[in-house]
């Protein structure tokens, strides 16, 4: 287990490396900051030479691997790292130099067990990427077929494990010290981040999540996953079809090819929303590097190390608080939140409907581009704040996903309207998984299913309870206190004396004839 000690030291050495790019000023002035916290943060930028605007993207860039995926995640958490912070984070490429090609065909040949020429005919020594976790190579198959060949760096797995270690170990001193800093629970927000982590570094389960999506998306025209090599995939290497394509973020060169650019921005807002709600898995980096497009218009998604998964409880009520707010319904939208138990039911539902219009209200009926997201933001922590709403973990990959969908359509198409857009969608959905006769199926089956495990348990019922025997049933017995079984009761011995005592008297007495 790792000292103390060496968890100060990596933060501290993390926090030097902040400093320098001015990213601790915001942890130093918040009011919100632990006393504890706000002089670890002073200690680790003395003697720095900070910018006047801090640049919290670079920072995190600058402290290595993990703090690239973390500052990804920390961009949807502006009620935990402030929205500047949040912003500047949106902007945090995952990008690092490559590694010696060497070290690839190392990797390559070691997983497989076999030489780099037996599973491929040519692999372009330059990588098409080179991301924190891999990097990915353009080849060509024994077979003839073009693939995408994503490769783990060497020793990311060991360095990953090392850094979280002090994440966790630093969120839950955080969260100890109570407050604003438990209400957030950042120990929650890093074990998820280790759980994200953990698939990503695994490409087996990205492969697996790949074709999962895939066959959820099968009736979805104009979205699509590439196929994958399972021939040439395991835990530390994956192969996929390649994919030829104009990258979504290339405005001009859709422009030229002839693509109906609102088209496309509405096509990626109901791909994601028939991820989320219909399905409820969904691909949670759908940043404008992973998007594709086709000459038909097909939008191709690639990279699934980090997926979404939302049970069908809680698709409902996220469907329901998305229809709410664009209709305006926002009393039902605090019901739900009530009756999540989002909101503890010490409060008043009607005041905090009264304080969700306050922040709906100036959005409804507006192109994106008249928003201030920042202020929306700003406006939704507030009201957590004020109703002492806990964070939810399992939603924050939902909310990542959703900021970067907004804004790769308001590239495409800046005066989409995502409530126009997503509410057709989502009021069908609602219709079909929420209306009278979705109840009334959903009964029939539980009920039917209920019916159908009766006999077993009759079976097992039985097998508790066996049939009465032959011989008669005994009657019931007087209870008869034993003397050993009566804890604390020290005068059992004088009773056992007084008996054996009684007993030799009348013994006596019948020898001498006076009982006769």
């Amino acid at each position: 287990m790792t000292s103390p000690v060496t968890h100060i030291f990596r933060l501290l050495s993390w926090g030097r490396t902040a400093a320098r790019y001015g990213a601790l000023r915001g942890i130093e002035r918040d009011p919100n900051t632990p006393g504890p916290v706000r002089r670890l943060a002073k200690l680790a930028r003395f003697g720095t030479f900070q910018p006047r605007e801090p640049d919290y993207s670079s920072a995190f860039k600058a402290i290595g691997p993990a703090a690239i995926k973390l500052g990804q995640s920390l961009a949807t958490r502006p009620d935990l790292v402030g929205e500047d912070a949040a912003n500047n984070l949106l902007s945090l490429q995952d990008s690092l130099p490559p590694v010696p090609f060497e070290a690839i065909r190392a990797e390559i040949e070691g997983s497989f067990g076999q030489p780099l020429e037996a599973l491929f005919a040519s692999v372009d020594p330059d990588p098409v990427g080179a991301a924190s976790i891999a990097q990915v190579h353009k080849g060509v198959t024994i077979d003839g077929r073009t693939v995408a060949i994503k490769v783990l760096r060497p020793g990311i797995r060991r360095r990953f494990e090392r850094d979280i270690e002090t994440y966790e170990w630093a969120a839950a001193h955080l969260e100890a010290l109570g407050g604003e800093a438990a209400r957030l629970r950042p120990r929650l927000t890093i074990e998820n981040f280790r759980r994200w982590t953990a698939r990503e570094l695994d490409l087996r389960r990205e492969a697996a999540s790949a074709s999962e999506l895939a066959a959820a998306m099968k009736g979805f025209e104009g979205y699509r996953v590439p196929e994958i090599d399972w021939d040439r995939t395991n835990g530390r290497v994956m192969t996929v079809e390649w994919i030829d394509g104009l990258k979504i973020s290339d405005i001009e060169a859709l422009k030229a090819a002839g693509h109906d650019l609102p088209k496309l921005a509405s096509r990626l807002v109901l791909a994601f929303l028939t991820q989320a709600i219909s399905a409820g898995f969904f691909h949670a980096d759908m940043h404008q590097g992973n998007l594709f497009v086709k000459a038909d218009g097909t939008i191709v998604a690639i990279d699934f190390g980090i997926m979404g998964r939302i049970d069908r409880r809680a698709r409902q009520w996220l469907a329901e608080i998305l229809y709410g707010l664009t209709t305006g319904n926002y009393r039902r939208v605090a019901e739900i939140h009530f009756e999540a138990q989002y909101v503890p039911s010490y409060h008043s539902v009607d005041e905090f409907a009264t304080a969700l219009r306050a922040v709906g209200e100036p959005m409804r009926g507006k192109p994106v581009s008249e928003l201030s997201v920042g202020q929306m933001l700003d406006g939704l922590f507030a009201i957590t704040r004020d109703f002492d709403m806990q964070t939810q973990p399992h939603l924050l990959l939902l909310q990542k996903t959703m900021v970067m969908v907004e804004g790769v359509a308001t590239q495409l198409d800046p005066s989409i309207n995502m409530w126009d857009v997503s509410g057709p969608f989502v009021k069908s959905w609602i219709r079909d998984e929420l209306g009278p006769e979705a109840i009334l199926a959903d009964r029939l089956r539980s009920d039917f299913q209920t019916l159908l495990r009766l006999p077993d348990l009759l079976r097992r019922l039985e097998d508790r309870i066996p049939a009465k025997g032959g011989a008669p049933e005994a009657p019931p017995l007087a209870s008869v206190p034993l003397i050993w079984e009566r804890r604390g009761n020290r005068r059992w011995p004088g009773y056992v004396l007084a008996a054996a005592a009684g007993g030799a008297a009348i013994w006596a007495a019948s020898l001498a004839g006076w009982l006769s």
